[in-house]
């Protein structure tokens, strides 16, 4: 994939350094092209890709709009991101309230909503001329899975302790528990591979279809494919942040 500006922009001022550290973590340097047996690899001479450029452009975005807001909090005349944001939080909590059978669901909601809107914005990013949707390579996807799979353990075991929560992958009776913990176990990284493969998949179809259509008619038509890829993109966002809640529901349950 050809570099894009804001890549070429990182890569100019800060590809030194991330070359620095790709390789104390162990990477080897391979040129494009070449042919490697290593499996973590970089480009030197553009150590930061495409995707980890948007990355941090979407987090950019996200700190702005967020001291922009917090800023701009107002009781009497709020403005139009304040509610923007406001809505966002409510919507999440109450579906948390309706999902996770605990008190205090609040506490989740940061997380939430902070999930939804890296997500939101990665997807529709990618309709921009010149960037591309940092969720449509897997490596993206994979990472949010993995982060909300941390994410619900660690509350799972935080609210129940680790015997008790280690005793839901036992099964209802503990004689089927050879049976049920492997079961469990392969459910749990299953989990992962579901994430990622549908925000991924849905993504990048989208972007290829947008782009097909654009190639071959530049107006009208894709206009359609527009709006139909800023759909999935809000309805990917929502499923995963959804079954975020749902696996948070699981983890902090008092029973299965």
């Amino acid at each position: 994939m050809q570099e894009l500006f804001f890549t070429h922009f990182l890569n100019q001022y800060f590809g030194g350094i991330a070359s620095q550290i790709l390789s104390a973590l162990g990477a080897h340097a391979v040129a494009a092209g070449e042919k490697s047996q290593y499996l973590f690899t970089y480009n030197p001479a553009a150590p930061i890709t495409n995707f980890f450029a948007m990355e941090l452009l979407v987090v950019l975005i996200l700190l702005v709009l967020f001291i922009w807001a917090r800023t701009r909090i107002s009781v009497d005349s709020p403005g139009a991101l304040q509610h923007v944001f406001e809505l966002a939080e409510e919507f999440v909590n109450h579906q948390s309230e309706e999902i996770i059978p605990a008190h205090g669901t609040e506490q989740f909601t940061p997380f939430l909503v902070a999930l939804a809107l890296f997500i939101l914005i990665s997807n529709l990013i990618g309709l921009i001329p010149g960037f591309v949707s940092p969720t449509a390579t897997p490596a993206v996807p994979l990472g949010l899975a993995i982060v909300t799979w941390f994410y619900y353990h660690f509350n799972g075991i935080k609210k129940q302790g680790i015997g008790t929560y280690a005793k839901h992958f036992m099964g209802p009776v503990w004689w089927l528990a050879w049976l049920m913990i492997p079961i469990e176990v392969i459910g749990h990284f299953a989990r992962l591979m579901s994430l990622t493969i549908r925000l991924y998949a849905n993504i990048y179809a989208g972007d290829l279809v947008t782009m097909v259509f654009f190639s071959l008619i530049p107006i009208g038509i894709p206009v359609i494919f527009l709006g139909l890829h800023l759909f999935v993109s809000l309805l990917q966002a929502y499923i995963f942040v959804l079954l975020a809640t749902v696996y948070l529901a699981g983890a902090v349950a008092e029973e299965h």
